[in-house]
């Protein structure tokens, strides 16, 4: 780590503020007089509520905007490749060739994707402190979901179309509630080909410069129609961005860890990082072998080693930040100065003195049972789309039978709208790829746990992992959305008389997860939910709340400037433009240019800016992010960050951490002058107010 970002790290957190372009703001918390000192421009509450309303989650894992006053809505590639996926056949890969609609009456639903606009976002915290006040581990977990339940339940007052999710900040220090408008009508406009959307591939993944047409186009449908977005959506601009231009990312950064005590980053380091870092190895390389064996596997099986690549790498990235002794050695002269006064100030003391023996012990309880934890809850990482839906079946019925407050999360009535739309999607499943992937998490289940175990005896059975995994997949009737349709309608009758290998199997995992997960969120989260609470309010009762909340996959605002850095004595410049494109292409993939750019370079014009750096401060979640200027409209979209960036979970250099984007004005360029996407041009506009 640098000797800046050292010093820089160690006043940060020592002092319990952000400085630079660091942080990723709540909206209802921006610091607009920061952005001023710094850029001259003060975002007021008019310009902050219109990037609310303009801006969208989506419930992949990816951020989104509305771009015209018909629903129509930005964001990456990357982020509707499961759509492209689901569109596609044997012998019509769309993610290759890609996709437009010519009218919204060709545009192609998107079976499994929900949409969320953010309505507004009231401070709870006084309900949660009063609720859980005095509870300890396993009462207050108990207290906090039965509260959380309540006021969500409240919010939504039984309406699907809404969703209400309290949200834990500052570690616990305070709650707010999210009130969301959900969508689940969501249909693809536009996509390029992977070849150009994906250019340079894995091993251009977190570099720059880059040359990535990262662009998808989707559109909100409500009551059998596009949306009328005119009460919010953002312009797309025509000009090119300008070095030194401030910029303001709005988009869902789904998590950060830079809040943490040390004994939690070296647990990281140490043992979760690596544990995870082996697993995605080893899928990858399975991943890889699937994908080389012929186009169809190709087709089906690329998007999850896209997946899998880019966890991989940004893994890499975080273990290699946490290495180096800097972030670490500040974080450890923060903490003990924070400790030496809090046990200064007897009410500080009595109050959160405890608060990093109590994360320390919590640490100690997971470790215990944290390999286990990995096993077994691998499904939920995604193992096996068929496992998944069993479990989702066999789950739905129990979970719903408890008062709200009692559910696991994802059947609460805030967040079980979405499940259950994946599960009932039409979206087709490979059994060749299922029976690889739910093969190889069988496989380590047994290396994790040990063949001797009696979850594995009970599992596995004389089975190896190959030859049950291939049963399963043979055997089930899960891959088809009518029948899952029935039996989650039919509840736990319909699942008694099923005979399905894969909903009998469903239920002897469960049996074994279910204790696991509870003993996580008892032992573990809900001390640390609590101790980390405690520490929270020290730092606001000794520095005041001028610092922003780990990130939490809600919407946040962060500012930074087109801007370029300097790497190994070398000056990185800030843009790219077309003409690096074509220099850089070979031929073969992953730079390999589809035919209709090659044809299409000389009616290009090479000084057109395609990415640029800026030195906004994002994570993964900010994929589609819509990046604006200080009029609010839309410059590009926020795809990837370099690899100095991946650290970001950690801590903010501001010498050398970039997000990279894909600018509005290449996508425009290649949608008039590649793609003859006129209708879709038209319907953007200009950029003028």
């Amino acid at each position: 780590m640098s000797r800046a970002l050292l010093a820089f790290a160690a006043l940060t957190l020592a002092a319990g503020i952000a400085h630079a372009d660091e942080g990723m703001w709540l909206p209802n918390d921006f610091p607009a007089g920061k952005v001023k000192a710094a850029y001259g421009f003060e975002p007021d509450a008019a310009w902050l509520d219109h990037a609310r309303l303009a801006a969208i989650r989506l419930a992949n894992g990816c951020s989104a905007s509305l771009v015209s006053a018909g629903g129509l809505v930005a964001t990456n590639h990357h982020c509707v490749r499961e759509c492209l996926t689901q569109i596609s056949h044997k012998g019509d890969d769309t993610a290759a060739s890609g996709f437009l609609a010519a009218s919204p009456a060709e545009e192609k639903r998107c079976t499994a994707t929900e949409a969320n606009r953010l309505l507004e976002i009231t401070n709870v915290t006084d309900r949660i402190r009063k609720a859980t006040e005095g509870k300890t581990a396993a009462a207050f977990a108990a207290a906090l979901k039965a509260e959380t339940a309540a006021i969500t339940q409240a919010c939504a007052g039984g309406d699907e179309h809404l969703r209400c999710d309290v949200v834990t900040l500052f570690r616990g220090g305070r709650y707010d509630l999210y009130k969301y408008r959900r969508y689940q009508d969501v249909r693809l406009v536009f996509a390029p080909e992977d070849a150009i959307a994906d250019f340079g591939g894995d091993p251009d993944n977190f570099e720059f410069p880059r040359f990535d047409l990262d662009v998808g186009f989707l559109r909100i449908w409500d009551n059998g129609k596009p949306l009328d977005s005119k009460d919010g959506y953002f312009h797309f601009a025509e000009g090119e961005p300008l070095p030194g231009e401030v910029v303001f990312t709005v988009g869902n950064p789904g998590s950060t860890e830079r809040l943490d005590t040390v004994a939690q980053i070296e647990e990281e380091r140490n043992v979760d990082l690596p544990r995870r870092a082996l697993y995605l190895a080893e899928e990858r390389g399975i991943l890889t072998e699937f994908t080389r064996r012929g186009p169809e596997q190709r087709r089906v099986g690329e998007a999850s080693l896209l997946g899998v690549e880019n966890s991989l790498k940004a893994l890499r990235g975080e273990w290699q930040a946490l290495s180096e002794p800097g972030l670490l050695a500040a974080k450890r002269v923060a903490e003990a100065a924070l400790r030496a006064k809090v046990a200064a100030d007897p009410d500080l003391a009595k109050s959160s003195g405890s608060a990093w023996d109590e994360i320390d012990a919590a640490l100690a309880r997971h470790r215990a049972v944290s390999d286990r934890a990995f096993a077994l809850l691998g499904t939920e990482r995604g193992a096996s789309r068929l496992l998944n839906h069993a479990l989702t079946l066999v789950r739905a019925p129990v979970e719903q039978a408890k008062p709200d407050g009692e559910r696991l999360e994802e059947y609460s009535n805030a967040r079980f709208p979405a499940l259950r739309q994946r599960l009932l999607a039409e979206v087709p499943i490979s059994a060749d790829l299922e029976t690889v992937t739910l093969g190889y998490w069988l496989g380590k289940l047994r290396e994790i746990l040990g063949p001797d175990d009696p979850a594995v005896h009970k599992l596995l059975g004389t089975q190896s992992p190959e030859q049950l995994a291939a049963a399963l997949v043979k055997g089930t009737k899960l891959g088809d959305a009518g029948l899952r349709r029935k039996l989650l309608e039919g509840g736990e009758a319909a699942l008694h008389g099923s005979a399905d290998p894969m909903i009998a199997f469903a239920r002897l995992v469960d049996a074994e997860a279910r204790p696991v997960r509870r003993q996580i969120e008892d032992d573990y989260d809900a001390p640390l939910d609590d101790a980390g609470g405690k520490i929270a309010r020290a730092e606001f009762a000794l520095y005041g709340n001028s610092a922003y909340p780990d990130a939490t996959f809600t919407l946040r605002i962060s500012y930074g400037a087109v801007e370029g850095w300097d790497e190994a004595g070398k000056s990185i410049p800030p843009l790219t433009r077309f003409s690096g494109l074509f220099d850089r292409t070979t031929g073969a993939d992953p730079f390999r240019l589809p035919d209709r750019w090659v044809a299409a370079k000389d009616s290009l014009t090479a000084s057109t800016v395609f990415d640029f750096a800026t030195t906004n401060d994002i994570v993964g979640g900010n994929s589609g992010s819509p990046v604006i200027d200080r009029k609010g409209d839309v410059l590009g979209l926020a795809f990837d960050g370099n690899f100095k960036s991946l650290g970001g979970d950690f801590g903010y250099d501001p010498a050398v951490n970039r997000s990279v984007v894909v600018s509005a004005v290449a996508i425009r360029e290649a949608l008039a002058k590649i793609y003859g996407a006129t209708a879709l041009l038209d319907e953007l506009g200009t950029a003028t107010h």
